[in-house]
């Protein structure tokens, strides 16, 4: 049974517009396919071979829990955490065939665990939209037993991209601070006609190019050349509905994780950037 929480380090509109996203988006339309490639872009460089048997670990802004689904198989208990309750009731309703999985709503620094007693923990795409990054990765470190490992994914500030990709990014920025600050409903339907009239065109020129030879990794929007409508439309919901967005470099997420009490970092050298592995030191 979910406790009232004592939330803090968040941005509340935050917490209503993921609410309204993952309501809408309940990943219940995501392809398997879509699924797994996703999930082996952000899980490739997790070492699951250093997880004890029966493994306890949190899901934190597990969102409408479509990683979860693939973590319960493997460990012994998860707990999802997130900040709204909106997304916690779908990942409920979306794991309920999963005994080993429980549910809280809790913010980053307020996680209802102890320190020193989980087995993992990640976290995918959610640390960059609250307010204080640096904090939120110590207080999740402090919950890891030594040597237990942790999964990052936190939105990159281009630094390995060249200077018109980085000033396309800008002017998306102003379209973002706009929708982001719309009506649900409004911000809903523009970013749906984004990704149909952006992120689809875009995302098969680079795989009609890529058939013909191209090399096209540094192409805008070519991570989604094999996936989706459905992803695309998650996914620029999250990007242009989304207020409080920040982005980090590697030198960045490494000084965050190693300030924490982190060793061993690593970083996945495909899209999407960045996603960083690390354990607790010993």
């Amino acid at each position: 049974m979910d406790v009232k929480p004592n939330l803090r380090n968040i941005d509340q509109a935050v917490v209503s517009g993921f609410g309204d996203e993952w309501s809408r988006f309940d990943q219940s339309a995501l392809s398997s396919t879509d699924r797994w490639r996703i999930w082996s872009d952000y899980f490739s460089i997790f070492s699951w071979e250093t997880l004890p048997t029966d493994a306890i670990g949190v899901d934190i802004g597990c969102g409408t829990g479509r990683w979860a689904a693939l973590v319960a198989p493997k460990v012994g208990k998860l707990l999802c955490v997130d900040a709204s309750p909106d997304a916690l009731a779908v990942a409920r309703r979306n794991l309920h065939q999963h005994e080993n999985v429980e549910f809280q709503v809790a913010s980053v620094d307020n996680l209802p665990v102890p320190d020193n007693s989980q087995d993992f923990v990640y976290s995918l795409g959610v640390l960059h939209h609250v307010p204080d990054t640096p904090a939120a990765v110590r207080s999740i470190v402090a919950k890891l037993k030594p040597g237990a490992p942790i999964l990052l994914y936190l939105y990159y500030n281009f630094e390995n991209r060249p200077s018109w990709f980085r000033a396309l990014w800008h002017l998306s920025e102003f379209v973002r601070r706009i929708l982001s600050h719309a009506p649900h409903s409004l911000t809903f339907t523009a970013t749906n006609l984004i990704a149909l009239g952006v992120y689809w065109p875009l995302a098969r020129l680079a795989k009609s190019a890529e058939r013909c030879g191209a090399s096209v990794e540094s192409w805008p929007l070519a991570y989604y050349r094999d996936k989706g409508l459905y992803v695309m439309q998650t996914d620029a919901r999250d990007r242009f509905g989304t207020r409080l967005e920040q982005r980090f470099s590697r030198r960045d997420i490494s000084n965050m994780l190693t300030t924490a009490g982190c060793v061993d970092i690593v970083f996945s050298e495909r899209p999407p950037f960045w996603v960083a592995a690390a354990r607790r030191s010993t």
